[in-house]
């Protein structure tokens, strides 16, 4: 900038780099406190599976999803994203018709079977 700057305007140039380093300053905290977050994620164990889960289809769009198995917490042929559902909701659809799954037999975990 040329000598001939009013006071004003310099001012407001400083006030500029101020904040500037005050921004950058801001967004290395967030990355560091991002990092922290992410290493506590890290070292905290996963929950464990639930004891049941059931699978759903769905019908296509704007239908409703049926049940289409179901299976014992953690077993990796449940598809999609299984709900998570307690023993007696397990048993109630294995009552209901729904299958069990042929990997991990749910019903002979909980004691129904076919």
């Amino acid at each position: 900038m040329s000598g001939d700057v009013s006071p004003r305007l310099a001012a407001l140039l400083f006030l500029e780099r101020v904040q500037v380093d005050d921004l950058a300053r801001t967004r290395r905290w967030i990355e560091r406190e991002g990092q922290r977050a992410a290493e506590e994620a890290a070292r905290r164990p996963l929950p464990p599976p639930p004891d049941w889960l059931i699978a759903y289809v769905r019908q296509g769009v704007g239908k409703a999803r049926l049940p289409e198995a179901v299976h014992v917490g953690g077993c990796s042929m449940a598809p999609g994203q299984p709900t998570a559902v307690s023993r007696e909701q397990a048993v109630a659809a294995l009552a209901e018709g729904v299958a069990a799954c042929d990997f991990c037999r749910p019903d002979t975990a909980l004691g129904v079977l076919e």
